[in-house]
């Protein structure tokens, strides 16, 4: 149950991520009344995560997430770049994300 609870938290981060795009620097009040909720969610889980799973484990699965998701959104949402060594990089973290996983 612990690794479904790390994923939530870290599909949360994904969405504060992209919220902080949508706030326009804290100037737009929904926008940042969203991603401080998801900053909120996203970190109570992380630490329910915690309280089985091993500091390093969980925090590194927790920002690969959260990096990988981002990037993703950020191709789908902003058009952003999706050069071959960019996609390349993002492999490489799933790699280290699927070898943390594994070695627990």
């Amino acid at each position: 149950m612990s690794w479904i609870i790390l994923l939530f938290a870290g599909l949360f981060e994904v969405c504060w991520a992209v919220g902080l795009k949508y706030t326009d620097g804290f100037s737009r009040p929904i926008p940042t009344l969203f991603t401080v909720a998801a900053i909120i969610v996203s970190l109570a889980l992380l630490g329910l995560a915690m309280k089985e799973l091993p500091l390093g484990t969980a925090y590194a699965i927790w920002t690969g997430v959260g990096a990988v998701g981002t990037v993703v959104a950020g191709i789908i949402l902003f058009g952003e770049s999706v050069a071959p060594i960019r996609l390349a990089s993002v492999a490489l973290i799933l790699c280290g994300l699927l070898g943390l996983k594994l070695s627990h």
